[in-house]
């Protein structure tokens, strides 16, 4: 990496990790780089293709298990956040939080993210998964994206074309197609409606899930027609471990890091689960929400 290109943008060298992602892992990275702007996105992104260099885009580290040793180069999208409110139409950049775009969206008595109020993410990456919570998501409410595509160019999307389904979109499956910007078509409902909403949601949040823990929310999706989770409890799994990885005894559907994990642990952790459940249930699959770190590391080729 030659340190003059990026002399103006907020970068970090060989740094840790390990706070911007919430399992904690310890994973090194070369270069940890904050484009302040899209145009400064599209330089950067062209930079790395020119010089063939490995990069990985890292949203809020949430959803996601960094899955390697070392990273090249891990880009920030952060201040990416500008936040555009014109009557029941919400357009936010990617690095916008989603828990404080859906407070505001409270605050402004716009009903439809009272269910991401615990979700830990930024918009993009959320827009792309189809986070969700409640029986909710984000393919209700997204009516277009802004992206920056393989050739650098910036297009729209609209809601049709990202070919949402359940925690899956376009997006996700084509990970060389850059979200920057969401806009969201709300409706109109009283804020105290929505606030009792998220109340609730939150108490029962706190009641059911092990947040005193590092973790990546629910690990995996749900069967047509059954809970994840209590397949994994009623298989006796609760309190399993292998490593520092644990099967919450508070919530089955989450694998925990008890302090020292490594994501050789969770993934390994993630096999056996999938193993015992196809074992007990005779279940060909149970697909884990998000995608292991290995299938969104962008290999580029020199343009």
């Amino acid at each position: 990496m030659n340190e003059n290109f990026i002399k103006n943008y907020e970068y970090y060298k060989d740094i840790s990790l390990k706070k911007y992602n919430t399992y904690r892992l310890d994973v090194k990275c070369g270069y940890l780089i904050y484009p302040g702007n899209t145009k400064e996105l599209i330089d950067l992104l062209k930079y790395l293709k020119e010089n063939n260099i490995n990069y990985f885009i890292l949203g809020g580290g949430s959803n996601i298990i960094l899955a390697k040793p070392y990273f090249d180069v891990v880009i920030k999208l952060d201040k990416l956040n500008n936040i555009k409110i014109k009557e029941n139409i919400v357009t936010a950049e990617a690095g916008v939080s989603l828990i404080y775009l859906a407070n505001l969206c409270m605050n402004n008595n716009l009903n439809g993210l009272a269910f991401a109020g615990g979700i830990p993410g930024m918009v993009g990456a959320s827009t792309a998964m189809n986070a969700g919570a409640y029986k909710e998501d984000m393919a209700s409410i997204v009516k277009e994206v802004k992206v920056v595509t393989p050739e650098l160019e910036v297009i729209r999307l609209t809601n049709k074309d990202l070919n949402y389904s359940y925690r899956n979109s376009f997006l996700k499956e084509h990970k060389d197609y850059i979200c920057t910007e969401v806009t969201l078509e709300m409706s109109y409902l009283d804020k105290d409606k929505i606030k009792e909403t998220m109340t609730s949601r939150k108490k029962r949040r706190i009641d059911t899930q092990p947040l005193d823990k590092p973790s990546a929310g629910s690990v995996f999706r749900n069967p047509e027609g059954l809970s994840a989770g209590k397949l994994i409890e009623d298989a006796g799994l609760k309190g399993y471990k292998i490593g520092g990885a644990e099967i919450s005894t508070k919530h089955a559907n989450f694998i925990v890091n008890t302090g020292d994990a490594t994501y050789e642990d969770i993934l390994e952790l993630i096999d056996y689960t999938k193993k015992k459940i196809k074992e007990i249930y005779n279940l060909d699959k149970i697909p884990v929400s998000f995608l292991k770190e290995e299938n969104s590391v962008k290999k580029v080729r020199k343009m």
